[in-house]
C-alpha cells in the first residue's frame, strides 16, 4: 500500500512538474499573446472604426444612406437570406447521412464537403462562369427560357452557397459521430418513424452545434468577397453586395464611406463572436451533457 501511494505521489508529482512552468514564462507566453492579439485583431478592427467616423457621425450616417449602398446591404440580406437556410438543410442532411448510416461513397461525400476549403473562391466563381456564361452549353440554352443566372441574384446565391456550405456540416459531423445512434435505435424499436426520430430525437441533440453552424455560415456568407466578385459583373445598384462595395468606394477614394460599410460587416463578426460566446456560457452544462452523450 506504502509502495502503490509513493508511486502515486510521484506520478502527480512528475505530472505538475511537467505541466507547470515559472511565473516569467507564464507571463512571457501571455504578454506575447497579448500583444499578437492586439496587433492582428484589434488594432486593424479599431482603424476600420476610426476611419469611418473620422468625419464625424454625420459623414457616416450619410454613407451609409446612399441608394447604391442600401441596395448593396439589401442584396446581401438577401442572398444570406437565401444561402443559409439552404446550406441549412443540406448540412443537417449530409451529416446525419455521414454519423448515422454506412453506405458506399462516404468517404467520398465528406471529401466533396470539404471541397469549398481547399477550393480558391475566386476559382468557385470561375466555375459558375464557365457553366452559364454565353459560351457555355447551358448559358444560352437558359437565356432562351429568360433565365439569368450570372451577373444576377441567382448566381451570387450558388456562388454563396458553394463557399459556405460546409459549415453546418462540419460543426455537426463529429457531434453526431460522437453522440452516436443509440437513441435512434431505442426510438425506431419503440415505433417511432423516421421523420419522428429524426425531429424528436435527432434534432434537440445536436440543436446548438446546428446554431453554431448557422453563425458561422452566415457570417461567411455576408462577408464573402472572391466568389461574389466573379459572378457579379460589378453592376451599380444592382449585384453588388457589402463587400463589393467596400472595394468600390475605396478604389474610389471615399474612403469614410468605404470604412462605414466596412464597419458594418465588423459588427456583423463581433455580433456572431458574441452570440456564441453567450451561448456557450449560458447553456454550458447542456452543450457538454449533449456531447457527453
Amino acid at each position: 500500500m506504502a509502495m502503490a501511494l509513493d508511486t502515486t505521489i510521484e506520478q502527480t508529482a512528475l505530472v505538475q512538474a511537467a505541466t507547470s512552468e515559472s511565473r516569467v514564462a507564464r507571463y512571457t507566453l501571455i504578454t506575447i499573446s497579448l500583444v499578437f492579439l492586439a496587433l492582428i485583431l484589434a488594432l486593424p478592427l479599431a482603424a476600420v472604426f476610426h476611419e469611418a467616423f473620422r468625419k464625424g457621425t454625420a459623414a457616416f450616417t450619410s454613407a451609409l444612406q446612399d441608394p447604391e449602398t442600401l441596395s448593396a446591404i439589401k442584396l446581401t440580406l438577401i442572398v444570406a437570406g437565401i444561402a443559409v437556410p439552404l446550406n441549412l438543410v443540406f448540412g443537417v442532411a449530409a451529416a446525419w447521412a455521414i454519423a448515422k448510416f454506412e453506405f458506399r461513397g462516404k468517404a467520398f461525400l465528406t471529401t466533396l464537403i470539404d471541397l469549398p476549403f481547399s477550393v480558391s473562391p475566386v476559382i468557385s466563381g470561375l466555375v459558375f462562369v464557365i457553366l452559364f456564361g454565353s459560351q457555355s452549353l447551358l448559358g444560352p440554352v437558359l437565356k432562351s427560357y429568360g433565365i439569368q443566372i450570372l451577373f444576377a441574384v441567382p448566381g451570387l446565391v450558388l456562388a454563396t452557397v458553394f463557399v459556405t456550405f460546409p459549415f453546418v456540416a462540419r460543426e455537426l459531423i463529429p457531434l453526431m459521430q460522437e453522440q452516436g445512434t443509440a437513441d435512434e435505435e431505442a426510438a425506431l424499436s419503440l415505433g417511432a418513424s423516421g421523420w419522428q426520430t429524426f425531429w424528436h430525437v435527432t434534432l434537440p441533440n445536436i440543436k446548438w452545434g446546428l446554431l453554431y453552424g448557422v453563425l458561422l455560415c452566415n457570417a461567411r456568407a455576408m462577408g464573402e468577397f472572391g466568389a461574389v466578385s466573379v459572378v457579379s459583373g460589378h453592376i451599380r445598384g444592382e449585384t453588388n453586395t457589402m463587400p463589393l462595395q467596400v472595394e468600390i468606394l475605396y478604389n474610389e477614394y471615399n474612403f469614410v464611406a468605404a470604412f462605414a460599410v466596412a464597419t458594418l460587416l465588423a459588427l456583423l463578426a463581433l455580433v456572431t463572436l458574441v452570440l456564441k460566446t453567450l451561448l456557450e456560457i449560458k447553456f454550458s452544462d447542456e452543450i457538454a451533457a449533449s456531447r457527453r452523450h
